[in-house]
């Protein structure tokens, strides 16, 4: 389950951040630093640092695996777009605070269409420039800053003296297969911008900025080219399912770290925090990080279902519901969830609720296939989840009164859907129509997750005492092929019995 802020709010996060970037740029890097800085200005020390370095080696550049898959996804889009300027940024840096930084990772549309993932450089800029019926690609970026420039000791975003090596024009063009040019010529183009140009809004507001002050504002136009964009990643290419695959695998690994720690987990106050801080350090060793902010919710907090500030003891007894997954470099993210037993055995209702929630997961399964409406996922897995809830007396109305879309009573202990899209968003293809998403038609390549729960808040009075504090949810990542489907995290044990000797066996 993504637990990040929604497209519309991470907009405005977005704007606010990139306004207090702009602050921050305004001010020259002598009064920046002023008051935590004596950098050198002297011509002595200018001539001094620019001479006298080694030539350094750098690895030979390589044509990227995923290459042929972006010349293909940019050459559809071309088809769709002919005529026109297509303006895709990778972003900014957002401020942390003042001059500190989020980590940057590139927005999800720019590295589908040029494969640079981990290692992209903020503020770059994809344009698609018409020529006949196809479209020639051009990456602006800011070039390396190296030995022989003042920027190599001067510039803290740029300058190799502060962040390291960066990759040249020649390496990033034979890497990616695509034409470069420094990130400055884009502003020159861009003030020649007219109405046939396109450009993802929310990927970076002064790249917007700069192109509505040429052409004039063209929202519902570069709206509709976001949706596409989104619609387009709706079926996996081959590539893309590897990378999910690879992500599943180290985010099984992640799991198996936060299992073996559980002595350690159970000993500290705050051991919530131990059980995020495991799987974030095997998310930082195997891949670029987290695909969300994991989720480690024990005890009651197991029936929050956003619960991330993960700050609570774990207690034996407990159930720990843990949402996780790796983002590996190419930015393409796992979404699991599995909730076990604290003690390595879960009690008689604590089973209970599980296999229930493990019956609606499969009985969403089982449907899955091309040609079937996706909404129908959800819907096998209500129809258990209601029946469930149902034997069990929690409802005030019929099993039938309940399922009635004038009901719906059962959704009080199960208010979030059951599936979403999945790949280099967590909730991958949001901008999609309704048409194409919940009403869509399922189709051979797509990948999303199917994750029932049941979350008996520790306060809800239609429950008996027993069933209170207790949350679970069990989330598989889900292939469909051509015939049916494919639960890619099957190698992650699901069943009560399976999960009881997964503990056992890691803590031997």
């Amino acid at each position: 389950m993504q637990v990040q802020v929604n497209s519309r709010v991470a907009h405005v996060v977005s704007l606010v951040s990139s306004r207090a970037r702009l602050d921050y740029m305004s001010d020259d890097a002598t009064q920046r630093n002023e008051n935590r800085s004596t950098l050198p200005a002297e011509s002595a020390f200018r001539t001094y640092v620019s001479g006298d370095w080694a030539d350094r080696e750098r690895p030979e550049p390589r044509v990227r695996e995923q290459v042929p898959f972006c010349v293909e996804r940019r050459r559809q889009l071309s088809a769709e777009y002919p005529g026109q300027t297509l303006v895709i940024p990778a972003g900014q840096w957002l401020v942390r605070s003042y001059d500190t930084h989020h980590p940057f990772r590139a927005h999800s549309v720019f590295t589908y269409y040029t494969g640079w993932g981990s290692d992209t450089v903020a503020d770059s800029v994809l344009v698609l420039t018409p020529r006949g019926d196809e479209h020639d690609a051009t990456l602006y970026y800011r070039f390396p800053a190296g030995r022989g420039t003042d920027e190599f000791y001067s510039d803290s975003d740029i300058g190799e003296f502060w962040v390291g090596p960066r990759p040249s024009p020649d390496d990033v063009a034979v890497e990616l297969g695509v034409a470069t040019a420094p990130r400055g010529e884009f502003d020159e183009l861009a003030e020649h911008a007219d109405g046939t140009w396109l450009v993802i809004r929310e990927a970076d507001s002064d790249v917007t900025a700069v192109v509505d002050a040429a052409r004039g504002s063209l929202t519902d136009a570069d709206n509709d080219f976001f949706r596409f964009t989104s619609e387009q990643r709706l079926v996996k290419d081959s590539f893309e399912i590897s990378e999910i695959r690879h992500a599943i695998a180290a985010t099984k690994r992640g799991f198996d770290d936060v299992l073996r720690d559980i002595p350690e987990v159970i000993a500290h106050e705050r051991g919530e925090r131990l059980i995020e801080g495991t799987f974030n350090r095997r998310a930082r060793a195997e891949g670029n990080f987290v695909g969300y902010e994991t989720i480690a919710a024990a005890g009651d907090h197991s029936c929050i279902l956003h619960w991330t500030r993960n700050d609570g003891k774990v207690s034996n007894g407990d159930l720990v519901l843990m949402d996780a997954g790796v983002e590996v470099e190419s930015l393409y993210t796992a979404d699991i969830t599995r909730t076990f037993p604290v003690s390595g055995t879960y009690t008689a209702t604590q089973r209970q609720v599980y296999e229930a929630v493990r019956e609606a997961a499969d009985a969403a399964f089982a449907v899955v296939k091309p040609g079937i409406v996706f909404k129908e996922v959800h819907a096998a897995a209500m129809a258990v989840i209601a029946r469930k809830v149902s034997e069990w007396g929690f409802l005030p109305v019929s099993l039938k009164e309940s399922l009635a879309d004038s009901g719906q009573h059962h959704r009080r202990y199960m208010v979030h859907g059951t599936s979403h899209h999945l790949g280099l968003d967590v909730h991958d293809c949001g901008q999609a129509r309704k048409e194409f998403y919940k009403d869509g038609i399922v189709r051979e390549g797509m990948v999303f997750t199917i994750e029932p729960g049941l979350y008996f808040q520790p306060d809800d009075l239609t429950v008996p005492e027993e069933f209170r504090g207790i949350g679970v949810r069990i989330e598989d990542n889900i292939l469909v092929t051509a015939t049916g489907a494919e639960n890619l995290s099957i190698d992650i044990p699901r069943t009560a019995d399976d999960v009881e000797a997964w503990i056992t066996s890691l803590l031997r």
